[in-house]
């Protein structure tokens, strides 16, 4: 186990003016970064390809089957089976899938052992139906995502909490920020359905559409009940009203569940741009479809189609849980002696889950209905989502394809003991990103430069076309306050160099903007940088990476940053997101300032354990976190608002640090008090120290530093994610 070098002299000071200083752009060393690829499926490629899970009777993956052992079936006829893999979500997924399109695998820096154990992570949406959800659905859906962000989220786990009403509003993005997905998830407030009337008797959705449908015995009871109610009124003129109430009511229903439907389909489109295969929890407490008053049946088709190009896979949840029937004490509910609302409505329940039903079927998930315990379903939908096969083949082009819905048929006639679970089909239409293309390939590269820095930073998702390194830094100052810091960095070998005045020239135009959680944007800012290399064999191997700076004064609170960046030659424009948590000091609790993370080499300068550090040599604060595996990790952190002693008006802070991999520490030391001697500002208590990195794994780390206050008993708690490669 690497053991722990501490205290570093204020040689790491040089981190923190960095991060103080003004609108700065400057060369680092250069590192390759990781390129992320596209979805899982698409039309109109090489190839077209579904993923297929496979499961015994008993429910466990089967992962051991060949190409051999599968018979795909499109529109019912058989087609040969182009390409084949297993795929293990979290490895070597990327390669495999792009592989799979004829495309570059993911970039990598410096030879990988092998596949490293869900360092790729998991992309996770939970799409709560909070327009047909009561406050016991919305209780129990809080209570199972906050037990997934406690007990299930993975350390590179992206996650969105979303909501069909859209009152989660800025929040709603995808993160592996707890602090934003707890804010998010608090803002879920029950906004309760009812589409029923104030008339009488008493009449609900569902006997809404059976009357639509001519239901004989649904319809009489009300027309008798209609002429009870309001004697002298012919039986004709009753049943009118009947089916005008009907008719009104499933009016209003359907626009709640198109509501519905309509955000589920965006949130699946736009995931078009991430990579991989996405999850997509569906917690609704139910609705109906109605073929007469919309078109829910085809948006479902729609939903399914988009799904499949753009690797989606759909889990249905039930909120109301084990439920026998949908009356309960607080509804209304008719005098029914003869029992024809009883026979009529006996499949209510099931009719309001057959729509998350074929969501979840007809995307290769799951429907987890009637239970009052969730859990269960959602860690085993992680589970058997970890490791599927990879199918693809050769479409056929068709003539007049657009309205023509392809229905997907896989099967193991070697073992009818296995069940496999795969998409239902897919619209032989041109994907929505090939017709953009053909959109920007009208217009000039450098045209409307603003505009698509701007697009990019609007997007939900970054761009990762020209990959952006971003860092979130914030630190409290003697004259300044509070001061947050957003570093950016772009890979020197992703820039395009091209002759101008005799030499050649690269330029780089940044832009970004600070937005609190609301979504109200602050301060923004925006550059160039030029980078000249000279003749054409210096530009070819130029590796210096190009970062900058900007500073800005806040006050406490959830802050997200938007960058992006584009390189003028080439037309190539990235983007990037980060979160952060800045603590309120004027509460006097005990706080931390951000992790500052740095880099040494065994080239570089003297070991920090010994006395023969200099203020000249400094280390430069990293901001890809990007370590090589026989380099030293280097971190600076201040701790504010600690407690003196009555007796020698000292603070007595300890401190200790943790390595945590996949969610597992790899390396924990034990609690040390922060040396306070020659500290001339004890407001602002500096700690630094490294961690030798050599014989620890390649793969994503999570560094976690707590402080303990042991005067005040309190506690607090900091986190940076780095790579080792």
């Amino acid at each position: 186990m690497p053991a722990l070098n501490d205290p570093i002299k204020m040689s790491l000071i040089a981190l923190l003016c960095w991060s103080l200083s003004g609108p700065a752009a400057i060369n680092l060393c250069a590192q390759n970064p990781t390129q992320e690829q596209g979805d899982v499926i698409r039309v109109f490629t090489n190839l077209v390809q579904t993923d297929v899970m496979v499961f015994n009777k008993e429910g466990r993956v089967i992962n051991g089957l060949n190409r051999e052992d599968f018979v795909l079936k499109i529109d019912g006829k058989e087609k040969p089976i182009e390409f084949f893999e297993r795929v293990t979500a979290g490895s070597n997924e990327e390669a495999q899938l792009a592989a799979a399109r004829g495309t570059s695998a993911p970039a990598t820096a410096g030879p990988r052992k092998g596949p490293v154990p869900l360092d790729g992570g998991r992309t996770v949406f939970f799409y709560v139906d909070d327009l047909h959800m009561d406050l016991q659905g919305v209780v129990a859906t809080k209570k199972l995502v906050k037990r997934f962000l406690d007990d299930e989220m993975g350390q590179n786990d992206e996650v969105a909490i979303t909501s069909a009403s859209g009152q989660i509003g800025f929040l709603q993005q995808l993160t592996d920020n707890k602090v934003v997905l707890s804010t998010a998830l608090e803002r879920i407030q029950v906004r309760p359905y009812n589409v029923r009337d104030m008339d009488r008797p008493p009449m609900n959705e569902y006997q809404a559409m059976l009357i639509e449908d001519n239901d004989f015995e649904v319809t009489e009871y009300f027309i008798d009940e209609t002429i009870r109610l309001n004697p002298g009124i012919m039986r004709d003129t009753a049943a009118n009203m009947v089916r005008t109430r009907a008719h009104t009511m499933l009016q209003m229903a359907s626009h709640i569940t198109l509501g519905t439907l309509a955000g589920l389909e965006t949130l699946i489109r736009r995931a078009n741009r991430l990579p991989g295969r996405k999850l997509v929890f569906f917690i609704s407490s139910g609705f109906f479809l109605d073929n007469r008053n919309s078109d829910a049946r085809d948006r479902l088709q729609r939903i399914t189609s988009v799904a499949a190009r753009t690797g989606v896979v759909i889990y249905s949840m039930d909120a109301r849980g084990l439920v026998a029937t949908l009356n309960d004490a607080s509804t209304e509910t008719n005098f029914d002696p003869s029992g024809r609302l009883v026979r009529s409505t006996m499949g209510e329940l099931t009719a309001s889950q057959d729509g998350m039903h074929a969501l979840a079927k007809d995307t290769g998930g799951r429907a987890v209905f009637n239970t009052n315990d969730l859990k269960p379903g959602l860690a085993g939908a992680l589970k058997e989502t970890s490791f599927y096969y990879l199918l693809a083949w050769k479409p056929e082009r068709q003539v007049n394809p657009n309205s023509r819905f392809h229905h997907i048929e896989v099967s193991i006639p070697s073992r009818s003991d296995l069940i496999v679970r795969v998409r239902r089909g897919f619209f032989d239409t041109e994907p929505e990103s090939e017709a953009r293309k053909k959109e920007e390939k009208t217009q000039p590269d450098n045209s409307a430069v603003d505009k698509q820095i701007q697009e990019a930073l609007a997007a939900p998702y970054p761009d990762r076309h020209l990959p952006i390194s971003l860092t979130l830094n914030y630190l409290q100052t003697p004259d300044k306050g509070l001061r947050l810091s957003a570093s950016m960095q772009v890979p020197a070998e992703f820039l395009t160099f091209a002759p101008e005045n005799g030499q050649h020239q690269a330029v780089l135009t940044v832009m970004g903007a600070f937005f609190d959680e609301r979504g109200q944007r602050g301060e923004t800012f925006s550059g160039k940088i030029n980078v000249t290399a000279g003749a054409a064999e210096v530009a070819k191997g130029y590796k210096r990476d190009l970062s900058y700076t900007y500073p800005v004064t806040v006050p406490a609170g959830l802050y997200q940053v938007r960058v992006a960046a584009k390189d003028e030659k080439s037309g190539v424009v990235g983007s990037a997101h980060d979160w952060v948590q800045i603590p309120d000091l004027t509460n006097g609790k005990l706080a931390m300032s951000s992790l500052l993370l740095g880099e040494r080499t065994d080239t570089g300068i003297a070991p920090v354990s010994t006395n023969t550090a200099t203020p000249n040599e400094t280390v430069g604060l990293s901001v890809n976190h990007r370590f090589k595996s026989n380099s030293y990790l280097r971190f600076l952190v201040f701790a504010y608002n600690a407690i003196r002693a009555t007796n020698d008006g000292m603070p007595d802070v300890a401190i200790q640090i943790q390595l945590v991999r996949d969610n597992q520490p790899v390396l924990t030391t034990s609690l040390k008090r922060i040396a306070t001697e020659g500290i001339a500002d004890l407001a602002r208590l500096p700690y630094a120290a490294e961690i030798p990195l050599q014989g620890l794994p390649l793969g994503f780390y999570r560094l976690h530093v707590t402080m303990i206050d042991r005067i005040s008993k309190q506690s607090s708690t900091q986190q940076a994610r780095f790579e080792i490669y």
